[in-house]
């Protein structure tokens, strides 16, 4: 499928704003009392972390296709 430039520059900056939220709560669960009772949801926001900035990064690997493919637009 494809996806136009303002639907690819949309979604990178909508998993940029999650991924500084998800980072936001890794710093609010680290820094309770004990974090080990909050081990399971540092977890899941550590992976999403990632999981997120791959799609990120495969989005901006598409976007540069697009600029490649039509250079000065």
């Amino acid at each position: 499928m494809d996806y136009s430039k303002e639907q690819l520059t949309e979604a990178r900056r909508q998993i940029d704003s999650t991924v500084h939220k998800l980072r936001q709560t890794v710093l609010t669960l680290e820094a309770k009392g004990d974090p080990a009772r909050c081990k399971s949801q540092l977890t899941l926001a550590r992976r999403r972390i990632e999981a997120f900035c791959l799609a990120g990064e495969l989005i901006g690997r598409e976007l540069d296709k697009l600029e490649q493919a039509a250079p000065g637009e």
